[in-house]
Order: structure tokens, then sequence, then C-alpha cells
């Protein structure tokens, strides 16, 4: 969902992240938006791929593939319905094997605030808080702690500033998707009134990178969306990685654009 919103440029000083890492002296400069961090140092010409995923992950080995063939580096964001499903368990290892980020999506993959009224909570902080312990908790059965994995991606991506305090309570933060591109569109099915094809998608970006510029982007796509769409854009990934090293940006992991050590 596209929204035009006000956006913050600010060096954030250390918050509630400080208790899983030192600042060391040196922050990231970020762009926020109700708390949540959604753009890296547009200063430089670097960008990372976050994915997401809650009951479909057919297009996971094809995705894990290509990432491998060009040496990149993603930060997957799950459900914990998505880490108990045992028809999921081994693509996770094999997520972890490989070095990319492994984080939290939400137990139950609720809608947090109206889509509409921002400001209107859907939900109360003890259920917000019990929701994103219980996907940690599931987490932690592939030996993944908060201090693995202290950034957040919240559901629907989308939230409002309590949101982001709640998150910052639990010793996280959040994060979410730099917005410009239709790239999390890949989610859409034919007979949806927002529907876009994978290559419509891909020219999305490519259209705002002439624009615009990707500088510091976290772009997201879906490890998957299901039987009802044919046009998978993970099809597109090897097309999406190699314009964009063309155009003469670096892919780096997600704690290396937001400036946080390992």
């Amino acid at each position: 969902m596209q929204t035009s919103l006000p956006l913050i440029l600010i060096k954030p000083l250390c918050t509630a992240v400080s208790l899983l890492f030192s600042c060391m002296g040196a922050y990231a400069q970020v762009t926020v938006h109700q708390g949540a961090w959604i753009r890296g140092d547009t200063s430089q010409k670097k960008l990372t791929l976050v994915m997401t995923g809650h009951e479909y992950a057919e297009s996971g080995t094809q995705i894990l593939e290509t990432l491998n063939q060009y040496d990149v580096k993603a930060a997957f964001f799950f459900t914990g319905d998505f880490y108990r499903n045992e028809a999921f368990t081994n693509l996770i290892h094999e997520i972890k094997a490989d070095g990319h980020y492994l984080g939290a999506h939400s137990d139950k993959h609720l809608l947090y605030c109206d889509w509409d009224k921002r400001d209107s909570l859907l939900v109360d902080r003890q259920t917000f808080r019990q929701d994103l312990l219980d996907n940690y908790r599931e987490m932690e059965n592939f030996d993944l702690s908060k201090e693995d994995a202290p950034f957040y991606l919240p559901p629907y991506e989308w939230y409002n500033d309590s949101i982001s305090q709640w998150t910052k309570e639990l010793g996280l933060q959040l994060i979410n998707h730099t917005p410009g591109t239709r790239s999390h569109a890949d989610y859409t099915t034919p007979e949806l009134p927002n529907y876009m094809g994978s290559e419509a998608i891909l020219n999305s970006i490519w259209d705002y990178e002439e624009r615009n510029g990707l500088h510091g982007f976290m772009l997201l796509m879906h490890i998957g969306a299901g039987e009802k769409r044919k046009d998978k854009f993970a099809d597109k990934l090897e097309e999406l990685i190699e314009g964009v090293r063309a155009r003469g940006y670096e892919w780096v992991p997600l704690e290396e654009l937001l400036s946080f050590p390992k």
C-alpha cells in the first residue's frame, strides 16, 4: 500500500536498541517515519533486500539459489506461524546457514491499526507484546534471539507511533520498507483490483531509480504469494540484482545498510 507521508531525515541517538548494540560513537544516518527506520544513508549507493513470509514460501528455494549465485545477503522476516510450519523448517535452516538475516514479522500477522485512520489502534499494548514475544519464542527453536534479530518489520508493513514505541520498550527497533516503488506488490493476485504483474513491478523500480535514486533503499518482496499468482517476481530477481549493480549500486546486508555491527 502506497502512501504520501512526510519523512524526517535524522541521525538517531542510541535509544532502546542500545540494549542490544553499543553505538560505538557512530550513528546510522536513517530516514525515520513514525518511529520506524525506513531508509539507510541516502548519500551512499547501497541498498538491501528485505523479504517477508507468513503463509507461503513457494519461491524460497529459487530466491536462495539466486542470492547465492550473486553473493547477495538479504533479510528475511517471518511470522511465528511461518517459523512453526514444518513445511518451511528446512528452508529456514538453509537461510540461516547461508548467512542471511532472520527476523520477526509478528506471530499471527495482526493488523495493528486502521487502514484509513492510522492513529486508531486495533490491538492493545499487551496483545502486541505477547504476539511479538510469541514470534521470538518460535525463533528460539532456530537458535535466534532478540540479540540476533534486533530489527522488527511489522505485519502488513503498517504501524503507527504507538507500535514503534512498544517495539522500543522490548529493546527492538521497528523498520519498514522504503516507499516509492511497487516491489511489495508481488503478493497481489489477478482477481485483486491492485494486481500488478512482475514486469510492471520491475519497471516501477527502474522508473523510481531514474527519477530519485535507490540510495539507502530497503527493497521489499515476498518469499511466496500462493498458487493464485503464476507470475512470480522471484523470476525477475536475477534481472533486478544485475540491473541494480549495472547502475552502480552495491547490495549490502541489512545491518551494514543501517550501520549496525552483527
